[in-house]
């Protein structure tokens, strides 16, 4: 995501920094940059300005001209300008103190409000909530059911109220059976327009008044750029929303929604959607995003979702095998696994800093790959799994046959496990003590 942006402001970045003084001028000349990448990322003209202005105003000022790494300065400047565009800190569900904490999702159609729902209630699962899943979409065909296959893949409940054509009476109906069978926390999936109209509007706040939802978050596709920014300004004037979700921020190459929306509406982004899976889901935190944007890394990010991946029984089993020195083919196939759950390698990859976003285009872990390794190693003896050395060509053969597979293959496979074994034991070698954290990597 934000690759055009990123490049860009790289470029301007370079500049600042090659300079071992900065002037007034030089600092203006950037700034033109900048400001002409952003508006190419179609950030809010108004967002734009401001921003130039505040950043321009700050960075010309003695302290950093005359300071001893002034390029460094402006970068510092940006950082913090961008954040405080966006949000400046996190903002999450409230919480009611007297349950069910109702949520209210609106949008259009095509947003993803459905499968955001049930993204919302698997991570509130994972904070050990108890969600129920409200389908309130009466129009669009097969919208119920939609909700409540995705609220299986959530593990979460699903409520209808078959043949109710009132959406409001479902919602209102979703949140006694919340509170009869304790549910802390409900989510509406309302119904969506392919454009803004005053029938949806007053359906919308209908709702609102009849069940008093603690939340009403905006999903707004972050790929319809500047449009989403004025879908964000019309339901806020008109409902009031108290938070945004972006969804398919993975597929936005420009930014200018994450940029803008906040600005403009002066309401927070709580969450964005990061890809199709299930727990393609993460919480908006305006600093981790604008040191994204601005090719610095999102190092905080790479670290939840190791943790959120790995488990912390098995990376404490995972190190001990590591100080034994008996790391076996179970155990690399595990971490493996794992390591898949954090997200695609290009993912993984951008929240490094210093990782170019062009450098990304081919980091694309095969699936099938993944498959054929995971045939190969279930194929062994546990003998062979345990201790690769025993493996000659004739066990390989009948490994590559058992599955599906080519020695060559094989011999791919035992040389990447023989490779990683060395590394580790390298690291864990030498009698230093190296602690294992819970995503199961060193720190």
């Amino acid at each position: 995501m934000f690759d055009g942006l990123m490049e860009k402001m790289s470029a301007a970045f370079k500049k600042f920094r090659s300079k071992g003084k900065l002037t007034a001028a030089d600092v203006k000349e950037g700034m033109r940059e900048i400001k002409l990448a952003l508006l190419e990322a179609d950030v809010n003209f108004k967002v734009v300005r401001e921003f130039v202005n505040r950043v321009t105003e700050r960075a010309v000022g003695a302290e950093v001209l005359e300071s001893i790494q002034p390029g460094h300065q402006v970068v510092k400047i940006v950082d913090e300008e961008m954040t405080k565009i966006m949000g400046g800190k996190q903002e999450k569900i409230k919480i009611s103190p007297k349950p069910p904490t109702i949520v209210m999702l609106v949008g259009l159609n095509g947003a993803g409000k459905t499968t955001h729902a049930a993204k919302l209630a698997l991570m509130m699962k994972k904070e050990n909530k108890r969600p129920l899943l409200v389908a309130c979409d009466v129009y669009r065909p097969a919208a119920i059911r939609q909700l409540e296959i995705v609220s299986e893949q959530a593990g979460a409940p699903f409520f209808s109220v078959p043949g109710e054509k009132d959406p409001v009476k479902i919602a209102e109906e979703g949140v006694k059976y919340a509170k009869q069978n304790g549910n802390d926390i409900v989510f509406i999936d309302t119904a969506g327009r392919l454009q803004i109209d005053e029938i949806l509007m007053d359906e919308l706040k209908r709702m609102k008044e009849a069940v008093e939802p603690h939340e009403i978050l905006l999903v707004v596709d972050a790929m319809i750029g500047q449009e989403s920014v004025n879908v964000a300004e019309t339901f806020n004037n008109m409902l009031d929303i108290t938070g945004v979700m972006l969804t398919k921020l993975d597929g936005d190459t420009r930014g200018g929604a994450a940029l803008s929306i906040r600005y403009v509406t002066g309401k927070p982004i709580k969450f964005v959607g990061t890809g199709e899976k299930i727990d393609a889901l993460e919480e908006f935190f305006p600093d981790r995003m604008a040191s994204r944007i601005l090719g610095m890394g999102d190092i905080l990010t790479l670290v939840d979702k190791a943790q959120a991946a790995f488990d912390e029984k098995k990376a404490e089993e995972l190190e001990k095998k590591l100080r034994d020195q008996s790391f076996t083919l179970d155990d690399y196939l595990d971490v493996f696994e794992q390591t898949k759950k954090m997200g695609s390698m290009e993912q993984i990859l951008s929240m490094i800093p210093g990782i170019k976003p062009n450098a990304l285009k081919d980091a694309k872990i095969d699936e099938k790959q993944i498959a054929r390794t995971e045939a190969i190693i279930k194929s062994m003896t546990k003998k062979e799994k345990d201790n690769p050395d025993i493996i000659n060509s004739s066990r390989k053969k009948r490994i590559a046959a058992g599955s599906g597979t080519n020695v060559e293959e094989v011999n791919k496979l035992l040389k990447q496990y023989d490779q990683t074994n060395k590394m580790m034991k390298q690291y864990m070698g030498g009698g230093k003590k190296k602690k294992f954290g819970k995503t199961g990597m060193p720190f």
